[in-house]
């Protein structure tokens, strides 16, 4: 009888228990908001937890921003939260552009922290930037290349590394092209500026006239930096890619010809192997008329137009015509 009014009081202690917990956590958190000047109340902060916020980081982020002299409400951090941003991350971007004298507002910088989501950067390092501008070298050397090659137009290859130093813009960044824009942009002008040179020794002597060239175009148009400089860290001098080139068209040139001559050739063969049928052709003729004699003959003398008399005559011609030639050619030579 004594053991059923204690199963009931052990549920009901636990829920005593935990509603004890969660009021003096609540309650743990509005102290502490209260006691660092950022006051948020209870009835908030059971509306962030019903609604999947950690309330004690926005707590914590508010309290941040507040202590920097930023007012930030707890419904923008939740927001911001619930957006898939990184909220301290934020708030102290907030700060640092705050200590830099850097205009930066709450909006534009949840902006930027959602746009560098998931590429590896943070919207701390952009505001970091444009305080403290960095060096990027160009080419990347993560691309496998190591350094920017060019052809001035004496045919002189001209092989050269850059470094430029950017600084953030931050009303360009959301939206604005990152480094792999700045470094293709400024390869480009790099082999450009090498290819309107005369000479291969004009870049050797003044490699700065490259930068400036370079940095004269305006490169940083919408990209996320403003480029502050462009320094050319070495100059060398490539292969003699002009050479090279007359080289190679020589033996194209070379190669033709012969294709052309091989063609001639085969042409001129082709017409004597006809001449060749031809001649054959008229030696058929000749034999076939040759074959046509001894028919007439035999014809005229069954007509009566050919006597005997006629044939012997015939015969001690021929006869006297080939000893004339045996005796004029006694070796048989033609």
């Amino acid at each position: 009888m004594n053991s059923m009014p204690l199963i009931f009081l052990i549920p009901l202690v636990i829920g005593i228990l935990i509603i004890v917990a969660v009021f003096f956590s609540f309650v743990g958190v509005w102290l502490k908001a209260k006691l660092n000047g950022a006051p948020v109340s209870l009835l908030n902060l059971v509306g962030m937890r019903l609604g999947g916020v950690p309330y004690s980081l926005v707590v914590d982020a508010r309290i941040t921003a507040v202590k920097a002299g930023i007012e930030v409400t707890t419904d923008k951090i939740s927001a911001h939260y619930l957006a898939g941003g990184n909220v301290v991350p934020t708030v102290q971007a907030l700060v640092a552009a705050q200590k830099a004298g850097i205009t930066l507002d709450w909006d534009r910088a949840c902006a930027i922290d959602l746009a560098t989501k998931g590429s590896g950067k943070s919207v701390v390092e952009a505001v970091r930037t444009s305080v403290d501008p960095k060096v990027i070298d160009c080419p990347n050397p993560e691309s496998g290349r190591t350094t920017i090659d060019g052809v001035a137009k004496d045919g002189i290859q001209v092989k050269v590394k850059a470094r430029v130093t950017v600084r953030t813009h931050l009303d360009r960044f959301v939206g604005g092209a990152k480094e792999e824009t700045i470094i293709a942009r400024v390869g480009e002008g790099i082999v450009s500026t090498i290819g309107s040179s005369e000479s291969y020794k004009i870049v050797l002597e003044s490699p700065d006239s490259i930068s400036k060239t370079v940095l004269a175009r305006g490169l940083d148009v919408g990209t996320a930096f403003e480029i502050l400089s462009i320094d050319i860290a070495d100059v060398d001098v490539g292969e003699n890619v002009g050479a090279k080139l007359q080289e190679a068209q020589a033996e194209a040139n070379k190669s033709i010809a012969q294709a052309q001559a091989e063609i001639r050739r085969a042409a001129a063969v082709a017409v004597e192997q006809e001449m060749k049928a031809r001649v054959q052709e008229m030696q058929a003729k000749v034999v076939e008329a040759q074959a046509q004699v001894p028919l007439a003959m035999a014809e005229a003398f069954r007509s009566g137009r050919l006597g005997v008399m006629d044939y012997y005559k015939m015969e001690n011609i021929q006869s006297d015509t080939a000893m004339r030639g045996s005796i004029a050619n006694p070796e048989g030579k033609k």
